[in-house]
């Protein structure tokens, strides 16, 4: 309160005085500053406008005149064509009502223009959603550009990944994007890694090869599902595009490649890194051939054996409990649902997939 009254006696100080002295002498002679008064000032709501009526359109159509134009758009002769059409045959019958412009103005006043051609309606794509439980069940599949030695050249990097153990089955780099060696990578892979029948699903994006008829004939024939993306949707294919993320973002990562020999040579010291010692967080920071191959739970367990021994050796730097290693993950998904969902109603993919050309490790 004292505030306010020390706030309202300074306003009409600065009111008084700025007849005789003007705004800049008035406000330094109490202390304040002109931006300070300004603000004051127009923190107080102006009085409300009077609404004025919007002056008549002098080159506007009477009611009269525009009843009439309507007349004759809604007639049995023109209700079918265009205003341009209906402007033309009135012209060629020596008759000027308004302009094209006007006539849709008019239509579309009264909620009489729109797409009268029948359009394509798409279905809705079903949001996929899988779940791997275990190795081998739900692999994800991708390809992306390296730069190559000259301007608009490129190498293709074809890379499969299984979403439960992080770890990359299979790829390969080549010259260009092909849905033959994306099948034979497929085929190769899904040997080498043992996969049965009926147990793999394989997701992938919308790619000309992903989506190509020798792929999907090539899983049908293997007994492995086939998933897609939906269109437009960035994130259905994200531990691909988390690969190849941490892929282009090593300190090593070339701006472009010599050769395609070099790409292969760095792809193939980037994934023995990336399998074999990178410790990934999706997978309590253990390495993705611990968990595909099974080593993992040894691995924690040697953890948990290093951690009791330092709590025994020091129990008072650990405040809150015990030292743990970090859970295991029981399960990898791709859009998992917000409600729970049975097993078998989410249909759990299986599978994995390697094409030729590449190295699988």
């Amino acid at each position: 309160q004292q505030n306010e009254a020390r706030r309202a006696m300074i306003d009409e100080t600065i009111t008084e005085l700025t007849p005789l002295v003007g705004v800049r002498a008035a406000c330094e002679a109490v202390g304040r500053s002109r931006a300070t008064h300004y603000r004051h000032h127009r923190s107080t709501p102006a009085p409300p406008r009077p609404v004025r009526e919007p002056r008549p359109q002098p080159r506007a159509l009477s009611a009269a005149e525009e009843a009439q134009v309507l007349t004759v758009l809604h007639s049995e002769r023109f209700v079918d064509m265009a205003p341009a059409q209906i402007h033309a045959v009135l012209l060629d019958e020596g008759t000027y009502l308004c302009s094209v412009a006007t006539m849709y103005r008019l239509l579309r006043r009264h909620g009489e223009v729109r797409e009268r051609r029948r359009q394509a309606a798409h279905p809705a794509r079903v949001k996929p959603e899988l779940i791997a439980t275990a190795a081998n069940r739900v692999w994800s599949w991708d390809i992306t550009k390296l730069a190559g030695p000259a301007k608009w050249t490129y190498y293709y990097l074809y890379s499969i990944i299984d979403i439960y153990s992080r770890y990359t089955v299979g790829w390969m780099v080549a010259t260009c994007e092909s849905a033959a060696l994306a099948e034979r990578l497929l085929a190769e892979t899904i040997t080498k890694q043992g996969v049965r029948r009926d147990q793999l699903t394989i997701h992938a994006d919308n790619g000309s090869s992903m989506a190509s008829k020798p792929v999907a004939f090539l899983l049908a024939d293997l007994g492995v599902t086939k998933s897609h993306s939906r269109p437009h949707v960035s994130n259905d294919n994200p531990y691909s595009e988390a690969s190849f993320k941490t892929l282009k973002y090593r300190p090593d990562f070339p701006a472009t490649f010599g050769s395609i020999e070099h790409a292969r040579a760095f792809c193939a010291k980037f994934y023995r890194w990336y399998n074999h010692e990178h410790r990934h967080s999706g997978i309590a920071m253990h390495t993705p051939t611990d968990v595909h191959h099974g080593h993992a739970n040894t691995v924690r367990q040697a953890r948990a054996d290093v951690l009791a021994t330092a709590y025994a050796a020091t129990p008072e730097r650990f405040v809150r409990k015990h030292p743990e290693p970090l859970p295991l993950p029981t399960a990898a998904w791709i859009n998992r649902p917000d409600q729970p969902t049975t097993t078998s109603a989410m249909n759990p993919a299986m599978g994995c997939l390697i094409p030729s050309g590449y190295e699988v490790q």
